[in-house]
């Protein structure tokens, strides 16, 4: 077809696709294998969102990506509409899962630098992460199973949907998606727009406190200065807290940066193609849709692969529980440490 891919093109797909796929099935089992094994990385709080966000992109890399891969190579659709609805609406349901799982992180660790520890204590109870994370998978279902089931998506369009769903030319019959003016702004801005937002104000937030965090640290530090020039050790708990901060403050970029990339192409696209009657190209559309795919490979990388105790955790895991990636024991330590709790965690100090 005029819309499909050439043999090279296609092999260099499927390897690619093929690629995408294995790191982000491998990576999030990773993630949960580490969280379940592993009692320390249980009873930090963030680490909740982080096992089902996993799960949702663990689904995503199962049930999404590989009937999206097999119509890509085979430029075809040979699974039914019923089924092509069923895939349709668990691709926004998953994908959306996981950008709201995005954005709960973000207010977590708001609440966790940027508040003072009771007051994180207060905000993230048991029951509100629930309430969170169920969230997270219900309010997809609302722009996804209901109104793709219900042909919301394309009132005022079904014509030009049976258009393109065959192609005479090549006797093709594809899985198409087209979405009307109300849906395509609904649904970005409940998959994307909303979630953007809070994770730059939180996110933003998070920088300035740091920032400021580090510059009162370094002036204290200055102040402490006795008169022969020579500086006390700063106090550990104020030089621990320093390091935790501005390490989240430098990873911001890089995780705001991704999820940008992956995903701002495609919800743009998204809202501006029916208001120019639907001329966005397909391989352009196919493009930004796997894009956005690889996100959910990402996530594991961004989320638990820059995190010490989740690198340790995997190396565990990886290597058969070699002893050397073991947390050494607070017994029998021939340094002298200390012990302090930020935000309900509990870190040794030598």
């Amino acid at each position: 077809s005029s819309e499909g891919f050439g043999v090279a093109e296609k092999i260099v797909l499927l390897t690619f696709i093929s690629a995408v796929i294995l790191m982000a099935i491998l990576g999030n089992l990773l993630v949960m294998v580490a969280v379940c094994r592993d009692r320390q990385l249980r009873k930090i709080k963030t680490n909740c969102f982080i096992v089902s966000l996993a799960f949702a992109d663990l689904l995503v890399s199962v049930l999404v990506m590989p009937f999206g891969a097999i119509e890509l190579v085979q430029d075809n659709w040979i699974y039914g509409e019923m089924f092509c609805l069923v895939r349709t609406s668990l691709d926004v349901l998953l994908t959306t899962a996981s950008i709201l799982h995005l954005c709960c992180i973000s207010l977590d660790r708001y609440y966790a630098i940027c508040c003072q520890p009771l007051v994180y204590r207060n905000k993230m109870t048991p029951l509100r992460i629930a309430v969170m994370l169920g969230g997270c998978w219900v309010i997809p279902t609302f722009i996804s199973f209901l109104p793709i089931m219900q042909g919301w998506n394309s009132i005022g369009i079904i014509d030009l949907i049976q258009q393109r769903q065959f192609n005479k030319a090549s006797n093709s019959t594809y899985c198409i998606f087209m979405v009307n003016k109300p849906y395509a702004i609904t649904c970005s801005v409940v998959a994307f727009y909303i979630p953007f937002l809070l994770m730059v104000l939180a996110y933003y937030r998070i920088y300035v406190t740091a920032r400021a965090h580090a510059r009162q640290i370094q002036v204290l530090q200055r102040a402490g200065t006795p008169a022969d020039g020579r500086q006390h050790p700063p106090d550990q708990h104020s030089t621990h807290r320093m390091k935790t901060e501005t390490k989240a403050a430098k990873t911001l970029c890089i995780i705001m940066g991704c999820f940008c990339l992956c995903w701002a192409p495609f919800f743009v696209t998204n809202i501006v193609d029916p208001f120019i009657n639907y001329t966005v190209p397909g391989k352009l559309w196919t493009a930004f849709l796997w894009l956005g795919y690889i996100n959910s490979g990402l996530n594991p990388f961004l989320y638990a692969f820059l995190n010490k105790a989740f690198r340790r955790a995997f190396l565990i895991i990886l290597c058969c529980g070699d002893e050397r990636y073991r947390r050494p024991s607070i017994l029998g330590q021939t340094v002298p440490c200390s012990t302090t709790t930020i935000n309900g965690s509990t870190h040794v100090l030598r």
